[in-house]
């Protein structure tokens, strides 16, 4: 990538006004991080916040400061409601500043005190126990209106030596310890069941894992698995109830299963990055046992299965840019991202981002992260097409999953 001098969050405000300043703020505190004070840490209650423990997802996650990965909140909240999942980081890393002042939470830039902030407030189901014995909030990782579950962490790819190169998912894990401590459906539906009682809290449930393999037809083990704890928890409900999946790409028919069999409502699965040679490149696994077009043609085909505005899939934003082989320009990599972005929101599925981080434990852990400048051209970028082609995304909007800085947007009508 073309070494250039990144503009400053101010400048990318005063260069987007039609951006909020707050959508560019949380965009910068992904890209960024966070390191919470002492101060701040000794303020958060843990009786009423919700702060980060021994879910699988955060335990596989590799957050940029492993010293402070427990204990700090999941999350920060904006005075718009936009949520910011926090990933703790050095300081020399130059992240924002999470402190506790004169009775409040602040973020801090440049030793300057720009927001006040909050946190999500920890769910009533968090520190109970299922029959088995298991502590419910290591079934469920709770978003503000979302119910997210991580039945297993172990990914295929990884255990072949192809992983997504961006990805710090499950590089020491073995697939037989992974075994053992698969979620069991009856906990599932225990943990939803509890979770449902606290009326108004929850609008929606999210399920996702890493891929595998095996099976009759490639990844028919991860589509059982997919079904049985969907089956488990849809025991909650009568008939089909607010649901999203993000799975390996799967067939027709293996598609066609997972919509007959369960009560689900959505579908998701990452494509990652929206270019064939990039993608084979940076997601040699995907590219191996699925392929680009194959990936591409397997999510149109989910839309005539869930129908329009119930497919999407995620890209990870920038990392299109990565060395030696990525775009070695922004305007090229916005112009073929967004172009290949339109081939399949033309056809019904909705393409949100994460902003991509160069994480201690992937392949391009000592890359350099994306600039600010380049994600908010990408969110204006991807929020035009949505809005061109009237594509809805709201399973996985700024109040449901709040991960992803395009769908953020949609908010404004």
């Amino acid at each position: 990538m073309t070494e250039q001098k990144d503009l400053t969050f101010d400048e990318v405000v005063a260069k987007y006004p039609q951006l909020p300043r707050l959508n560019i703020l949380k965009t910068d505190m992904k890209r960024r991080g966070v390191f919470f004070t002492d101060e701040a840490i000794r303020n958060a209650d843990g009786e009423k916040y919700q702060l980060i423990g021994e879910n699988a997802f955060f335990s596989a996650l590799g957050v940029r400061d492993q010293t402070r990965a427990r204990g700090v909140p999941e999350s920060l909240v904006l005075r718009d409601g936009s949520i910011v999942l926090t990933d703790s980081t050095p300081l020399e890393q130059n992240p924002y500043t999470v402190d506790y002042r004169d009775g409040r939470f602040v973020l801090i830039n440049g030793g300057v005190e720009i927001e006040e902030i909050d946190f999500w407030e920890k769910p009533d189901f968090y520190g109970k126990f299922t029959s088995t014995g298991t502590q419910m909030d290591s079934v469920i990782f709770a978003r503000p209106q979302r119910l997210n579950i991580t039945p297993a962490s172990y990914c295929c790819f990884w255990l072949e030596g192809k992983p997504c190169k961006y990805c710090a998912l499950s590089p020491n894990l073995r697939k037989e310890d992974v075994e053992k401590n698969k979620l069991k459906p009856q906990d599932a539906y225990e943990t939803i069941r509890e979770a449902l009682k606290q009326k108004g809290r929850f609008t929606t449930i999210c399920i996702t894992m890493g891929s595998d393999i095996g099976g009759k037809t490639p990844f028919d083990n991860e589509l059982n698995y997919y079904i049985e704890i969907l089956q488990a928890i849809g025991k909650n409900f009568k008939g089909r109830f607010p649901s999203q999946v993000i799975t390996t790409a799967m067939t027709y028919d293996q598609l066609s299963r997972l919509y007959n069999e369960t009560g689900l409502t959505s579908y998701t699965s990452d494509i990652e990055v929206l270019n064939e040679e990039k993608f084979n490149w940076i997601c040699p696994g995907k590219a191996k046992h699925i392929g680009y077009k194959e990936w591409k043609k397997r999510l149109i085909d989910a839309v005539q299965i869930f129908g329009r505005g119930n497919v999407n899939t995620g890209i990870v934003g920038g990392v299109e840019l990565a060395t030696p082989n990525g775009f070695t320009s922004e305007s090229e990599a916005l112009k073929n991202t967004l172009e290949e972005a339109e081939s399949l929101i033309s056809n019904g599925v909705g393409v949100v981002y994460c902003v991509w981080v160069p994480r201690p434990q992937s392949v391009f852990r000592n890359q350099k992260g994306v600039s600010l400048d380049y994600c908010a051209q990408l969110t204006l970028g991807l929020d035009a097409l949505n809005r061109k082609y009237n594509l809805s995304i709201d399973f996985d909007d700024y109040r449901r999953c709040g991960n992803h800085p395009n769908s953020d947007l949609l908010r404004i009508i």
